[in-house]
């Protein structure tokens, strides 16, 4: 049974993975510690945007009527009735031959239905101050720099679903509206070991045979990117004992659990053994991709475990196809799965394989198409490349690979939308 492995597509995983999906509790919290956020209730318009006719700019509220025919060799001559400061409201209704003095965002007044900039007049009696008269140098089109009610949102219209980021147009929106508290959904505690007695903490010193645990610290940023709190756990060693004690524990402590390395069939592959033994429920041990073909992932008590690969850049590409996508579900967003494209691809990929291969690729628009190529060596080992990683190229399984200038299934990254 060690080595027995059900082979399944990536979409078949993902499909699997998604069917468990359990979705955060809402917490409230003030909106100024909600940026960063995911909303967890949506957020209706309780009154128009803006609620009162806004001046788009500083000059005269006037009737479009009076303007007819003005230029600045033939002014039209108004009677300033108000003067209208932002914040205000008008005291006066406008009529044929009057003008209010307004400034930009202030309400304008009824009657007026245009507002012509400063620049376009002159004062007669000096600043055009109330009760005295204004010269209008230019014909105006009724609606003019004069936004209406509703123009931006309209009272009763949803502005954000549940599942969004708030960011800074988020934020502007809720304030707007009067949320100085607001639902989110709470961010999952997600643990993260890495496994393998080779693996030496990153303040050890270097010693022969032995590696630091960079794998714990990429994935904790991808985690905290994600919308959720990593912890960083101690290296697991392989003793299947304590692995099955600490795994237990965290399953039972934490919200969602992933673990690198241990997942293949060597001798001291603890995982597999961890997985023959468990309370839970397996979905899954193999998948047809490269790399990252062992990552097994199963599910105990409503948690999931992610066991990736211990090759950094396979674990990577599991993270991004399988985790990231349940923790969208969790965080409550609609669109779970990445954005697909079609690319060209810039540099050929020569590499057959049994399975598609998902290559960590940099993408590039050029005169309006999207092009892309590897963000350098593809092997599992090699994890330089990442930091200029932002897709994952599809290479379609079979012996020949992709020719430069073919076209490839291209997976959007480094985005949390």
């Amino acid at each position: 049974m060690r080595f027995y492995r059900e082979l399944i597509q990536v979409e078949e995983a993902q499909k699997r993975i998604l069917a468990h999906m359990n979705r955060q509790p809402a917490e409230e919290v003030a909106l100024s510690e909600s940026f960063g956020r995911r909303l967890a209730e949506p957020v209706t318009a309780d009154h128009p945007v803006p609620h009162f006719r806004r001046s788009g700019m500083d000059g005269y509220a006037i009737i479009a009527a009076d303007s007819i025919g003005a230029t600045p060799e033939k002014p039209v001559e108004l009677d300033v009735i108000e003067s209208i400061p932002s914040g205000t409201v008008p005291v006066h209704e406008v009529k044929p031959g009057q003008a209010a003095r307004i400034m930009t965002g202030a309400f304008v007044p009824d009657g007026a239905n245009a507002v012509i900039m400063l620049e376009m007049t002159n004062g007669m009696d000096g600043a055009g101050r109330v009760g005295e008269r204004v010269l209008i140098k230019r014909q105006m089109a009724a609606g003019e720099n004069v936004t209406p009610v509703g123009c931006e949102i309209r009272e009763g219209e949803t502005v954000l679903e549940p599942g969004r980021v708030i960011r800074a147009g988020e934020a502007a929106i809720l304030a707007a509206f009067g949320y100085d508290t607001i639902k989110v959904y709470r961010q999952p505690r997600v643990a993260i070991f890495a496994t393998g007695s080779e693996l030496l903490a990153v303040k050890d010193m270097l010693v022969p045979g032995k590696i630091r645990n960079s794998n714990s610290y990429m994935l904790a940023a991808l985690v905290k990117e994600a919308g959720a709190v990593p912890l960083v756990m101690p290296v697991l060693p392989d003793d299947l004992n304590m692995v099955t004690k600490t795994l237990d524990d965290a399953l039972r402590d934490a919200d969602m659990v992933i673990t690198t390395g241990g997942v293949s069939v060597g001798d001291k592959d603890v995982l597999v053994d961890y997985f023959q033994q468990w309370k839970g429920t397996m979905l899954f041990n193999k998948v047809a991709m490269r790399p990252g073909s062992p990552t097994t992932v199963g599910i105990c008590n409503g948690k999931m475990l992610f066991s990736l690969s211990g090759n950094p850049g396979a674990s990577y590409v599991g993270f991004e196809l399988f985790v990231r996508p349940y923790l969208r579900g969790m965080l409550g967003q609609t669109e779970k799965l990445p954005q697909e494209w079609t690319g060209i691809l810039d540099a050929g990929y020569d590499k057959g394989s049994a399975y598609p291969r998902y290559v960590r690729g940099s993408m590039s628009v050029v005169d309006g198409r999207l092009h892309v190529k590897p963000a350098g060596p593809d092997k599992s080992s090699i994890m330089v490349s990442i930091k200029d990683t932002d897709c994952l190229i599809v290479i379609p399984a079979g012996g020949r690979g992709v020719r430069p200038g073919e076209k490839v299934r291209v997976i959007r990254l480094n985005t949390n939308d």
